[in-house]
């Protein structure tokens, strides 16, 4: 399956994986398309790394795998963990967009009608969180208004540690 570029598979969003070149010692763990995919679909549901390496089983010793193999052999994978989750949707949509307009299928069509309204209400509320986060930026004031701004504010017993002693008629 390798081909002349090094490429030995596809992740689960359609990303090459290479492979490790070693000649020496232990032989290498394996890689395998189903492994990746597991990888890029636990990373999709946000799970850690070491997690991940717990399920992910080497068939040499039949023991999980170590996090420094599911970085080093799962490198490709794991360098769009931030995105997974979007790809994994992004998918998901458009396998179901398919099953719809090109095969008819009502239940597909629900779905991705379903999926549809809920990503307008994300961006519905994402749009309103950042209406609402938008604050007025405090007024700009120079030096001079600034320090009749504190005098004020001294003045009328916000003298911290001269307490009462600046307050006019008080001895």
């Amino acid at each position: 399956m390798e081909n002349s570029d090094g490429i030995i598979g596809y992740t689960l969003f359609g990303d090459p994986v290479y492979r490790d070149r070693r000649t020496r010692g232990r032989p290498p763990f394996e890689w395998t398309a189903e492994n990746s995919h597991k990888v890029s679909m636990l990373l999709a549901m946000g799970w850690k790394n070491d997690r991940i390496a717990k399920v992910i089983i080497d068939p040499r010793s039949g023991k999980p795998i170590s996090v420094p193999t599911l970085k080093r052999y799962f490198r490709s994978e794991m360098s769009v963990r931030e995105q997974a989750r979007d790809q994994l949707i992004s998918k998901q949509l458009m396998k179901l967009a398919e099953m719809f307009f090109e095969r008819d299928n009502v239940g597909a069509g629900r779905e991705f009608q379903r999926m549809v309204e809920k990503n307008d209400m994300a961006l519905a509320d994402r749009r309103i969180r950042d209406a609402q986060d938008v604050q007025t930026p405090p007024e700009k004031l120079g030096k001079k208004e600034r320090a009749v701004k504190d005098a004020a504010e001294i003045a009328e017993g916000g003298g911290g540690s001269w307490g009462d002693d600046l307050k006019p008629g008080m001895h």
